[in-house]
């Protein structure tokens, strides 16, 4: 349906374009006789569709339809697609989705053009796709890019993944797997994959993206390193105080400046977050109790903590961490069940909140407008990123306030 809505928005675009040429062409092959008619030949001829128009057309198709097939049009359309203030207005109306890895099982079918292989085989033997699913009005759609891989994803941002390179052992790429372009980041500290946590984000301070390694030593505490992509070095810093982390297991999430862990498997009652500006952790009080299927998540460029409470689901939402409290969104009242449910995205456009039932993997939306929380289809692995499908590049950050 996505690629449909394309083809026909840019198809409508070529068609208004070739009707200018053609009826600017044809007055120009008529002579005026005289001042009258050539001013009347004046006022009835076509102008070309502006640079203008022509952009606030291509940038509400979807990604889809940008690369390659737009691009490809001519040189001024492919010039508007590369642009930066174009990659982030197309940004800013980009929907969330979750992104996941699988296994490729089957090894190229014939008649269909194979993945691209982005990362070598240091050590691996395993092939994975990498796909995503999307949601929009209670629907979802699965998808795959036109890449592959040997090494796992660690984290997302700004629509680039964090993987392993798996060229050599602790080798990092950032690459972008709408545009597959990527690139190598030097190897930083090796540990166990059970001991390490990654995270990956934009800070606007910097004006890059930093990606933080948090570690533990073998006498328990915890280390951090951070790599400026632009600077491609890593830098020690000092991590969090001894005894705040009891696992390494949930997946850091970037907002409100910082990136911010769930140090405990069950019962926590606080988070650990590390301001990307300064590079400090601070220990960030919860309003209750985390347990196992509790979760943060961005929600509005906000962190929101959505918390079981019996039979009911409470979002909470913090907008800073100096000066800023938690308060109550919104409480999701359901019938039956849902003890095991567990939040995973919450869309940046559609406002719903998408949820997985640890049982089987199941998925769910709720619907804030409505108050209705519906199954839809499809599930997903274990391990999932939000992610958005966009055009950028790490030297081309996305303007967040756009």
């Amino acid at each position: 349906m996505a690629e449909a809505v394309g083809n026909r928005g840019v198809n409508l675009v070529r068609i208004l374009q070739e009707r200018a040429l053609s009826k600017k062409g044809k007055e120009e092959e008529r002579q005026p006789q005289n001042i009258l008619e050539q001013k009347q030949q004046e006022d009835t001829v076509v102008p070309y569709l502006p640079k203008d128009c022509v952009s606030h057309i291509l940038v509400r198709l979807p990604i889809e339809s940008l690369i390659p097939k737009s691009m490809l049009v001519c040189k001024p359309w492919y010039n508007i697609i590369t642009s930066p203030t174009f990659i982030n207005s197309h940004f800013s109306r980009s929907e969330s989705v979750l992104v996941f890895q699988r296994a490729v099982l089957d090894e190229g079918q014939p008649n269909r053009p194979a993945p691209i292989l982005l990362f070598g085989g240091y050590n691996r033997t395993s092939k994975f796709s990498i796909q995503f699913i999307e949601f929009k009005e209670g629907n979802s759609r699965l998808a795959k890019y036109k890449i592959s891989c040997s090494g796992k994803i660690r984290a997302s941002c700004s629509g680039l993944l964090l993987m392993d390179s798996a060229k050599k052992r602790g080798g990092l790429i950032v690459v972008n797997p709408i545009t597959r372009k990527g690139v190598d980041l030097p190897v930083g500290s090796l540990v166990p994959p059970h001991a390490e946590s990654y995270g990956f984000a934009y800070s606007d301070v910097a004006g890059d993206y930093k990606v933080v390694h948090l570690f533990q030593d073998e006498l328990g505490y915890m280390n951090c390193e951070i790599l400026n992509v632009g600077a491609k070095y890593w830098k020690e810093v000092n991590g969090p105080a001894f005894g705040l982390f009891g696992w390494l297991g949930y997946l850091p999430v970037s907002a409100i400046g910082a990136l911010h862990w769930i140090p405990q498997i069950d019962h926590s009652d606080y988070l650990v977050s590390m301001e990307l500006a300064h590079e400090k952790f601070h220990k960030v009080p919860l309003p209750k109790n985390c347990r196992t299927h509790d979760r943060i998540l961005e929600m509005g460029r906000f962190l929101s903590f959505v918390a079981h409470e019996e039979l009911d689901i409470d979002i909470w939402i913090l907008k800073g961490l100096h000066d800023e409290v938690w308060t109550k969104h919104h409480r999701i009242r359901t019938i039956g069940c849902v003890l095991d449910m567990v939040p995973i995205l919450s869309l940046k456009i559609g406002e719903d909140m998408i949820f997985t039932r640890e049982e089987d993997g199941s998925l769910h939306a709720y619907d804030f407008k409505q108050g209705l929380m519906r199954k839809v289809q499809g599930q997903i692995p274990p391990t999932s990123f939000p992610h958005i499908n966009s055009l950028i590049w790490w030297e081309k950050a996305p303007d967040v306030c756009d």
